[in-house]
């Protein structure tokens, strides 16, 4: 009886020491389920933007992103975006997204160009801020001549 009272003594102290870490990947649905719906970037905000030009997710000129559409599903965390900047220095692109908060509340987002998200290896990580009903803010580190400088991107909802 006491060789088994020690073995589940064993095994309870096994159990009761598992790592939390894997187990806890909970995301913030709240959020997510505000940021459902479109939504349209009202402008591209970083130091030195009047002199310094950015390419915004290896897609083109961050400014080429005012006014692009965006749509977020949160019930499967997918959606699209398009460029709709009429500038003749932007180029006309679309794409489907996959998006999600992650458990550090940073929203991960892939452009999957008709892929399936786990057959897409390239993905950004993007602070976010200033949640309301109707706005939000994305925050990308960008480098700037060896310095890292926030580029923050303002949605608006349509």
């Amino acid at each position: 009886m006491k060789k088994h009272l020690i073995v589940l003594l064993f095994i309870a102290t096994i159990v009761g020491c598992k790592s939390t870490s894997v187990v806890n990947t909970k995301v913030d649905n709240k959020t997510e389920r505000i940021l459902k719906g479109n939504w349209t970037i009202t402008s591209v905000n970083y130091p030195g933007s009047d002199y310094i030009k950015v390419e915004s997710f290896y897609l083109a000129d961050s400014k080429c992103f005012v006014n692009s559409n965006w749509n977020f599903i949160s019930n499967n965390n997918k959606g699209d975006m398009k460029l709709n900047n009429s500038s003749s220095a932007c180029i006309d692109y679309s794409s489907p997204i996959t998006w999600y908060l992650n458990k550090e509340g940073q929203f991960v987002l892939k452009f999957t160009n008709d892929y399936k998200a786990k057959e897409v290896s390239n993905g950004f990580v993007l602070t976010i801020n200033n949640v309301t009903e109707t706005s939000f803010d994305l925050v990308d580190k960008i480098n700037v001549a060896g310095s890292i400088k926030s580029i923050t991107y303002t949605f608006q909802k349509n």
